[in-house]
């Protein structure tokens, strides 16, 4: 009776935490259309290794693809999603969000485990959740890699932590495990944790770890399986390992790439400004009230998640090449430290004898909690259930919303071609799918278009050169879409 009361007990609050933390994951996920670069270049990857069925070498446009030399952990799993529920942008994306819900579950096991409070996980997870730079566009709401990449980067370093603490030889075959996995999501960006492990092992003087057998084992492993990947891929797809220090190592870390510039407090600057505005503040308090627990426990965890904190922030701070999501693994580390402080209020209101009446315990706990956490997940409700563009991606993203509806209404794209200035990845995503439906539709130079030519453009220097040097027939205009029946070359 006992343990089915204890199973009642552990399932109530997994059911719990899987219902506040679900809807912000996963809730419209496919509303928003396939976004530019990262999602739309895997979204491309996936859709030819379903046709060529070559899953080594993501291709892009018939070709090996030399711009993304990730390894394709990540593009594999686009397509067993897309083989279960089809070429979507549902399919692109659930990698990200399931990523993201089994980092919650796991965040949760982690407190249970070690701190046996599922109370402390469960507020973690709330912080996490509510943060507006993680669940986001290139994070747990798109096809890209930084949430499969954070949920990896979490599981090695707090197995890594239980190894340290417990001596359990299993976690550290999943820290081993969750390395190899967190390089084969986004390459040397995997590892950028270590340095912030191998300090603390100095610190905390678990020197028995480098006399340990199996630790050399789990390295030879990694390497063995990390380096059979990167020489297969370079005997199958010559000049690749070349481009991984081009795209990756070198030029990306030590020259900016693509103009992705900024100042060394960029990612603080975009953390206190918009990404993490609500719970920033309690971060030193967090801090604070985590070294000041009587629990060595917690005043370890406090001092582990501090120094990853801070280490992975200065490592992606002093790199030439900013991007706002590279600030993503540190979502999870925040949230530990504010989850220090919170907790020890909720605590405190759960026990304090003077509050243990009928009416109050442990209602002020829970209030407490209701209290903080109302004003962000309403918030993350609103962005997530009716996800809206930023005003300066909304004209740019019309052709995209156009092809997506041309989906439901294949008359009005069918026997088109797009004239499209510039990088067209997240269109050709919407024009694979409509040729698979019998469209017939691709791209043309709007420079050489003939007597005849259908016509779909959305781009003002296009629409410019098309009304500027060819008689035309304007058939439909739509926002900024129009489309044209060229009939012939004006003299």
């Amino acid at each position: 009776m006992k343990v089915k009361r204890e199973i009642l007990v552990i399932a109530f609050k997994l059911f719990i935490l899987s219902l506040f933390c679900s809807f912000p994951i996963f809730i419209h996920l496919d509303i928003l259309p396939i976004r530019i670069w990262d999602e739309s270049r895997l979204s491309i990857n996936a859709y030819e290794m379903l046709k060529n069925n070559n899953w080594l070498i993501p291709y892009f446009e018939g070709k090996p693809d030399m711009w993304n030399t990730k390894p394709p952990l990540m593009i594999w799993m686009q397509v067993l999603c897309s083989k279960i529920f089809g070429y979507s942008e549902l399919a692109m994306r659930l990698p990200s969000a399931i990523a993201a819900f089994l980092l919650v579950l796991f965040l949760s096991y982690f407190a249970k485990r070690y701190l046996k409070n599922f109370w402390f996980g469960l507020i973690t997870c709330i912080v996490l959740v509510t943060s507006y730079g993680f669940i986001n566009v290139h994070g747990t709401r798109t096809g890209d890699y930084d949430s499969l990449l954070c949920l990896f980067l979490v599981v090695y370093s707090q197995t890594y932590f239980l190894y340290l603490e417990q001596k359990n030889k299993r976690d550290l075959l999943f820290f081993f495990v969750a390395l190899i996995l967190s390089v084969m999501t986004k390459s040397i960006q995997g590892l950028l944790f270590l340095p912030a492990l191998f300090i603390y092992t100095i610190i905390d003087k678990k020197f028995f770890i480098f006399k340990d057998l199996n630790v050399y084992k789990g390295i030879a492993l990694f390497v063995f399986t990390i380096g059979t990947y990167y020489l297969l891929r370079e005997m199958y797809n010559p000049g690749y390992l070349n481009a991984v220090w081009e795209n990756e190592l070198g030029g990306r870390y030590m020259n900016t790439v693509e103009e992705h510039t900024g100042e060394f407090l960029f990612y603080y600057n975009m953390l206190l400004k918009h990404h993490f505005k609500e719970w920033i503040w309690l971060v030193p308090i967090g801090f604070i009230i985590g070294i000041s627990f009587r629990n060595i426990l917690f005043r370890k965890l406090t001092y582990f998640s501090a120094l990853i904190c801070l280490s992975y922030w200065l490592i992606i701070s002093i790199s030439k090449t900013k991007l706002e999501w590279y600030e993503i693994p540190l979502f999870p580390f925040l949230a530990i430290l504010i989850a220090m402080g919170l907790f020890g209020v909720f605590y405190y209101l759960l026990i304090e004898p003077k509050l243990k009446t009928i009416f109050l315990f442990p209602v002020m706990s829970f209030l407490f909690l209701f209290s903080l956490s109302f004003v962000p997940y309403t918030k993350m409700v609103d962005k997530v259930y009716l996800p809206k563009e930023y005003p300066w991606d909304d004209e740019f993203y019309q052709l995209s919303y156009y092809l997506k509806h041309g989906l439901n209404k294949l008359e009005e794209t069918r026997a088109y071609n797009i004239c499209y200035d510039g990088y067209h990845a997240h269109i050709l995503f919407y024009l694979n799918q409509l040729n698979d439906l019998g469209q017939n539709i691709g791209f043309k130079d709007w420079v050489f278009l003939e007597k005849g030519d259908l016509i779909i453009a959305s781009q003002s220097n296009v629409k410019q050169y098309i009304e500027q040097y060819y008689i035309y027939e304007l058939i439909s205009e739509n926002k900024t879409i129009k489309k044209y029946k060229i009939i012939d070359l004006k003299c």
